[in-house]
This record gives structure tokens, sequence and C-alpha cells, in this order.
């Protein structure tokens, strides 16, 4: 596929910058903020997440990872129940004795998360003091910091969000003297980022680290020299903490597709003068690969229409590349929280006219989406079976936040997500 169709240049159109957004306030259906667990254990292999929560806690976090009773997965809960919540047990007490007992016991862990929940938030326990308490306890061998996981008014992204900010303050300074560094921020696969690796090192880049790091040991310094460039969409935080510490943000798109996968790696290529000749036949391989497999995925969706619901804030990036490589029409792109820096690129590059809604009001929008009769709906797990029972095709947004779905070689693999709902409607009618 020619390079020239899709052009870096996409600031040339207004598209949707300055579009007018609906924001709503009402009910709301997510998961919480615990849900980030179960992609950031995976991660951070030496990293454990203890959550201080309720037994509901703990099913959803089991349920969600699939974790079967005989395995030892890399976070657990620390129940909070009846006695903690009537006061009558020192609940910082029963926190360190659990703590004690998992470090005992997993030796292997160097970087201990205290994820709050809920309930830890109704009682008031203060898990920052307890975090520092426990880090000084076990320093040097381990690290102990806390984040809040709570599903209080947020979405489920804000999780990984809350957790690499919290990471922020350890990482060390970068000397004054320090080489330009590139630091990729946001949870990707290892497949994803290797394949990342191998590109930077073809444009000659190799001074690339990545945010969360696999080993928590491996931390990035930051300073002015650092230059950010966010892999996921939801991480507005970590972005400030970052740039709080000098640390400057590379303006791009998202990773989705090719449209989006090019443009976010010739903004790192641009800021560390990589030549363009150079940049071309760096991606010239990978871009023919996923135009291949778009254009099958295109013949199931081109033409059809999808209706968002405010999930992930994965919305915006998934409806610029369903409606420029895929053709489908855009009805309404609903996200729960719209950060227009971060977002500039992709809202110049969506349609213009383009229905754009921030926050939820489930029985609005569940009545706009009706009224739409979109071919496909985005949504949360909540609406889904229900929307499903009234006869329309829908897509779980989480299934697009737990697979690997950035990069040139994974953009057919985002494109089938949307196309296997269509064919399995097509097949049960048949």
């Amino acid at each position: 596929m020619s390079t020239a169709l899709f052009p870096i240049a996409v600031n040339a159109a207004n598209g949707c910058q300055d579009a007018p957004v609906l924001r709503e306030r009402g009910q709301h259906e997510v998961f919480c903020g615990l849900t980030g667990i179960i992609w950031l254990h995976r991660k951070i292999q030496d990293a454990f997440f203890l959550v201080v929560g309720s037994r509901t806690c703990a099913h959803l976090i089991q349920s969600a990872a699939g974790v079967m009773i005989f395995a030892e997965p890399r976070f657990a809960t620390a129940i909070i129940d009846e006695r903690d919540l009537a006061g009558l047990a020192d609940a910082n007490a029963e926190l360190d004795r659990v703590v004690n007992q998992l470090l005992a016991r997993r030796p292997e862990i160097k970087l201990l998360f205290l994820v709050g929940s809920c309930p830890s938030e109704v009682i008031k326990l203060d898990l920052s003091r307890a975090a520092s308490r426990l880090s000084a306890q076990h320093s040097p061998s381990v690290r102990v910091l806390n984040y809040s996981g709570s599903g209080i008014e947020t979405t489920f992204t804000q999780g990984e969000d809350a957790c690499l900010a919290s990471m922020v303050p350890e990482l060390p300074v970068a000397p004054a003297d320090s080489a330009q560094e590139l630091l990729v921020v946001g949870t990707l696969a290892d497949v994803v980022e290797d394949q990342f690796i191998r590109l930077f090192k073809a444009m000659g880049m190799g001074q690339v680290r990545f945010f969360p790091p696999r080993r928590a040991s491996d931390q990035a310094p930051v300073g002015p020299h650092t230059r950010l460039l966010l892999a996921q969409p939801f991480l507005a935080d970590t972005a400030r903490a970052l740039q709080a510490r000098g640390a400057q943000l590379l303006s791009a798109p998202f990773p989705l597709g090719i449209e989006g996968t090019r443009a976010w790696l010739h903004a790192a290529a641009s800021a560390f003068g990589v030549p363009e000749a150079l940049f071309e036949a760096a991606i010239a391989a990978p871009t023919a690969r996923a135009g291949a497999a778009l254009a099958r995925a295109k013949l199931h969706l081109e033409g059809k229409s999808i209706f968002f619901f405010p999930d992930s804030q994965l919305e915006i990036p998934l409806a610029r590349f369903l409606s420029r490589e895929l053709g489908m029409r855009l009805l309404e792109v609903g996200t729960p929280y719209l950060h227009r820096q971060h977002m500039a690129h992709e809202l110049a590059m969506l349609p213009e006219g383009t229905f754009l809604s921030e926050g939820q009001h489930v029985e609005n929008q569940l009545d706009r989406c009706r009224a739409a009769h979109p071919d496909m709906v985005v949504c949360g797990l909540g609406l889904a079976n229900p929307l499903e029972s009234e006869g329309m095709t829908t897509k779980w947004s989480i299934e697009l936040v737990f697979t690997p779905i950035q990069g040139f070689d994974q953009a057919g693999d985002l494109a089938e997500l949307f196309t296997r709902p269509l064919v399995r409607r097509l097949r049960l009618a048949a």
C-alpha cells in the first residue's frame, strides 16, 4: 500500500477540533479502576498489587483475570471485614501483618502496590501513610507505593493512570548533561513493545525506554531532555506528573491503525532528527502488511454505522481509525473524559460534523442509540446483553483494552474485533 494514502500532516483539516461537545452528567455504568490490575500485573513482572477492599473487589479481579484457584498471580485482596468496618480491629496493624506474610511468602516481589478501593476509602484508611511506613520497613529490597482504584466517579482505565502517576516521584533525576531520550508512556503488550523497539532501532533510535517497565528496577531517568510519547489516551495525570519533572510531551495521534501508528512514530522520528528516507524505509514492510489486512476487513465494515458509548477513553482514536481507514459511519462518539490537548490530532482527523459527547447519562444515550439504529454499538458489558436482546450488534469496549491493538502488525487484529460481531450476526440470521 502506498504511504501517500496516509499523510502525516494531519493538522491541515479542521475536523472536529472546534466541534461542539454534548456534556452529560447522570447515571453511569463502568468497571472500577481495579480492573487495570489485570494488564498491569502482567507488565511489571516483579510487582505485586494488594487491593485493600472487600470480597466483591476480590471476585471482580479474579473473574476479570480468569484466575484459577491454584494459580499464584501477582495480585490479591486484603479483605476488609465487619470488624474493620465497626472499628473493632486496628486496620493498619492488620494490613502490616498481611504485607509481612505476603513478602515472606513471595520474596521475588520488588515493588508492592497498596491499591485503595471504595471500602478502604469509606473507612478513611490512609494507604499513603501505610505505604511510607511499610516501604521504610522493607527497604531496600521492596518499594511500597499506593494509589486508588476506587470506582467512585472514575472510569476503569484511570486505574492505570493512577498507578503510573504514583511511580513518577520514584523515578531518578536525569543528569543535566544527559542525551535526549524518548519515554513511551502507557502499558503495551510485550509483543507490541518489541515491535516498536525494532522499528525505533531501524530508524537509528536506540535511546528509547518504556513506562511502565517490565522490571521494577528499570527506572527511566526523567528531566528536560526526556521526550514523552503517549501510547494510551487515558494517562492525563501521569503525563502531567512527568511534565512537572521537566519532560516534554510530543504531540501525536495514538498508534491505532496504519495512519495513527505512522503519525505516532513520525512524531518521535522528527523530534530525534531521523531522516525521512530512513523513516520511510523502516516502516515500509509493516505498513504493507497492515494495508493488506485492513483491505480484507474493509469489505465487511465499509458503509456500516457505529455508535460509541463512553467507557474506556479509547473511543475517539478508535472512531478515527474506523472512519478513515475502514469507511465506517460515526453516529455518535461518546467518551468519559475529553482531554483536548492529548486528543488534538485525533479530533482534527475525525470527519467534520461528528457528534461528540463527554460524560455519561445512560438513559439519554440509550434513547439516542435506539433512535439511530446503528449497525454496531461499542459499549460496556453492562449494556451489551440488553442491547443484543433488542437486536443490536455490540462490541465490548473492555476487550479493546485487554487485547494488543497498537501498531502496524496489530491493525488487522484490531479491525477483526469489529468484523467478528457482524459476521456472527450474519451467521445467526442465516
